[in-house]
């Protein structure tokens, strides 16, 4: 079946006059997941995003966007003051092995953008294929940068194989970062065997200043009991923050007392300034962890930018 272009038949409202959206469908992929299933990859699945914001009558609006199955992107009006924002929608209700995700966001000059998930990412189990997810974000000169999706949950015996590059221009700013949650934790479900793979580049003017690598493979259950590695851990997160003057020092102690204040019983946690970025780190439980996370990102949004200390209603439903 060939795909076949036609206007987006509902522009958001801040895509600006003239705007040209198309989006190119493919097929629906069935919902081989559903259940929780998610066995080999048959039914497996290449989604696309592209998204460009630009600067246009002296604000941010949508300047690019390019769909394909199961990747959707809806764009919910912003609160006054707040940067522009877009939600990415997976609507098979989650990732099978074999599935390939491509996401690509650019922010033009002087552009200030937000973009989340409209909820957790559910990778499904495997029995060989691997879930493949490309993440490449880029902010040009004087533009601002947000990613920050909801946690990612890894089904046991789920393979995934994460890479996300992140573009900056000498003076851009960036704040992202991700959430992992080992299993279904509710259901009193592990991730204890499979493969995760979550790895991030951080670019300033197209030189490596930040290199980071998760991989965990083999003997999982084990990995993820030992004290030394994740201690049985439910969850760990990581949050970067690339100031646009490149200088994140000054941020450091105040992004402490914020880890301190949302501190909770087995919650680890850690900040450090390296390289021009601010990197936090946590290591525990899943529900404190995802809100120490959303506070941290809340304060280092409006310290770094002066935008508003929340984020989008989607995160606290």
């Amino acid at each position: 079946m060939t795909p076949d272009d036609y206007p987006h038949p509902n522009p958001p409202p801040h895509a600006g006059e003239g705007a040209r959206l198309k989006i190119r469908h493919s097929p629906s992929p069935s919902p081989a997941g559903e259940g929780g299933s998610g066995w080999g990859s048959t039914n497996a699945v290449r989604g696309t995003a592209e998204i460009g914001f630009a600067v246009r009558d002296g604000a941010t609006r949508l300047a690019h966007l390019y769909e394909r199955n199961p990747l959707r992107v809806l764009f919910p009006q912003p609160v006054a003051e707040d940067a522009a924002l877009a939600v990415l929608v997976t609507t098979s209700g989650g990732l099978v092995a074999g599935d390939q995700i491509d996401i690509a966001v650019e922010t033009g000059p002087h552009a200030i953008a937000h973009v989340t998930g409209s909820a957790a990412e559910k990778i499904y189990r495997s029995t060989g294929a691997t879930t493949q997810v490309k993440q490449r974000l880029a902010a040009e000169a004087g533009a601002w940068f947000e990613f920050l999706p909801p946690e990612t949950i890894l089904f046991d015996r789920a393979r995934l194989r994460r890479n996300t590059r992140v573009k900056l221009a000498l003076d851009a700013g960036f704040l992202g970062g991700g959430i992992i949650v080992f299993g279904r934790i509710a259901m009193g479900e592990r991730f204890s065997a499979g493969l995760l793979h979550e790895g991030w580049e951080v670019r300033r003017r197209d030189a490596l200043i930040w290199g980071d690598a998760l991989h965990v493979a083999g003997d999982v259950a084990a990995i993820m009991s030992d004290p030394a590695c994740f201690a049985g851990a439910e969850a760990c997160a990581t949050l970067i923050l690339a100031p646009r003057d490149g200088d994140p020092r000054r941020f450091v102690d105040s992004a402490r007392e914020a880890q301190m204040r949302s501190a909770a019983d087995g919650l680890r946690t850690g900040v450090t300034a390296v390289n021009g970025l601010l990197v936090a780190r946590w290591l525990g439980d899943a529900v404190p962890l995802r809100r120490a996370y959303a506070e941290l990102a809340c304060h280092l949004r409006a310290e770094a930018m002066g935008l508003p200390p929340r984020l989008p209603r989607l995160w606290h439903v």
